[in-house]
């Protein structure tokens, strides 16, 4: 006669003793040891003054006095701003030119020093050393390559028979180039680290496998490395789209703008409307449109990227 036993019942969940409770406490007052310091700093240095200057858009108020409410007009006035539209068309320019060829030169030389050679850590470090260096000397450096007649690069130029060799900087149309060509040069060592990384986490099996598959080289980059690296290239398109939105210190010391307004960028703009000419409210503005326009781009970035994942 076969007989059943009855399943056990579930034991009842331990309800948590005073001790561990204390010792939940205990560890979230560590936490919040740690981050507080670094919190409070961002508050103050940050948030606080992000937030006034959404309120500060609204207003008229020259850094004296009590700012005077005023509506919608400072953003009114930026759909009839010359130098506004001017500066939205160049920093979209310097962006549209600085996160390509920064992420394919960056790329490249992860590919390139992430093997096994002679000096690797010499050559890393050489890649690295111009993102920490001042902006200063490398504007001042690259203002004597790009001098039209004294310059090494036009020099070259005119040696292997360019009779008529660009302006560059002194030039309208080549001045934003060539702060373009400036920036990559300063910032593809950095992305060049975070390149470096994502690639030293692929799995050599998966290279390994398609070499067995008969797959070339341009295949295995294109079907394994990049796959493999998305996370990494969304991380930096979104950095240097971000950084590219913001630049400021290279424009003002290489070009200041000009020549004309053929540089001039959102961030020169709000320096020059609040700092320069003190219109704190209209300068806020601005900086109000780049953060909204930043934001955009950043939500359409990930949007973008949340449909490749799947």
């Amino acid at each position: 006669m076969a007989t059943t036993t009855a399943a056990r019942p579930a034991p009842a969940p331990r309800r948590p003793t005073y001790v561990n409770r204390r010792q939940v406490r205990r560890n979230t007052l560590l936490g919040w040891t740690f981050i507080l310091p670094n919190f409070a700093g961002f508050a103050l240095l940050t948030l606080v003054p992000v937030v006034a200057t959404f309120g500060l858009a609204f207003t008229r108020w020259n850094a004296f006095g009590t700012p005077e409410f005023t509506g919608l007009t400072n953003l009114q006035r930026l759909v009839g701003d010359e130098n506004f539209r001017v500066a939205l068309g160049n920093t979209v320019y310097y962006t549209v030119g600085h996160v390509p060829l920064t992420m394919a030169a960056s790329l490249g030389l992860a590919l390139a020093l992430n093997r096994k050679i002679r000096g690797l850590a010499f050559f890393r470090t050489a890649a690295f050393f111009p993102y920490i260096t001042s902006i200063v000397a490398v504007a001042v450096v690259w203002n004597m390559l790009y001098n039209p007649t004294r310059g090494p690069i036009n020099q070259l130029l005119t040696t292997i028979g360019i009779s008529d060799p660009p302006g560059w900087t002194s030039d309208p149309t080549w001045a934003m180039p060539a702060v373009i060509l400036t920036g990559v040069w300063k910032d593809m060592g950095y992305y060049m680290i975070l390149f470096l990384a994502g690639l030293q986490t692929i799995p050599p099996e998966l290279y390994e496998a398609a070499k067995t598959d008969g797959a070339n080289a341009w295949q295995r980059f294109r079907n394994v490395t990049l796959p493999c690296l998305r996370p990494t290239t969304f991380f930096v398109l979104i950095m240097l789209t971000i950084g590219s939105f913001k630049v400021f210190d290279l424009i003002v010391v290489m070009t200041n703008g000009g020549p004309g307004r053929s540089t001039l960028v959102l961030s020169q703009l709000i320096y020059r409307e609040g700092i320069v000419n003190g219109q704190f409210g209209y300068s806020s503005a601005v900086a109000l449109a780049l953060f909204v326009l930043v934001l955009v781009i950043t939500l359409l970035q990930y949007a973008r990227n949340q449909r490749l994942e799947k």
